[in-house]
């Protein structure tokens, strides 16, 4: 289990399910993570401070997430299902509807989050790192590899 995490705030995750791909580097969050960039945070802060992609809403809205993915290549699908071709992203809520984490399919069907300004690490499931603090994947993303 990652070190720096609080296993509340993720009662999925467990040794058997998830390992550890990186060290713990806040230059980056896991919406940014899940579109592949390691150099920046993404958020859609409304005073600027956090990278968004030009003429996106700065919101927090599913919408808004949706439409800095669609910035990247990405389209709307169905579901979390690995599509041979394809690189999928998943969007997580809170019970709000309000969006809170992003996370990447990989070519195996696993997935790939970032946890915050913590570790990166790779979970079996979406179910994974579903739980009190990120809420539950709720809208799904792909773009051709």
């Amino acid at each position: 289990m990652c070190p720096n995490v609080d296993p509340a705030a993720f009662p999925g995750l467990n040794a058997g399910n998830h390992r550890d791909t990186s060290p713990q580097d806040t230059r980056y969050n896991c919406i940014a993570f899940a579109a592949s960039v390691q150099n920046r945070w993404w958020w859609p802060d409304p005073f600027g401070q956090g990278y968004w992609p030009p003429n996106v809403p700065r919101v927090e809205t599913v919408d808004a997430f949706v439409r800095a993915y669609e910035t990247l290549g990405y389209v709307r699908c169905a579901d979390g299902t690995l599509e041979s071709g394809y690189e999928k992203v998943a969007i997580y809520v809170d019970s709000f509807g309000g969006p809170t984490h992003a996370a990447r399919q990989l070519p195996s069907g696993k997935w790939t989050s970032k946890l915050g300004g913590e570790e990166d690490i790779e979970h079996d499931t979406l179910e994974a790192v579903e739980g009190p603090l990120y809420g539950r994947s709720n809208a799904y993303l792909k773009r051709p590899i």
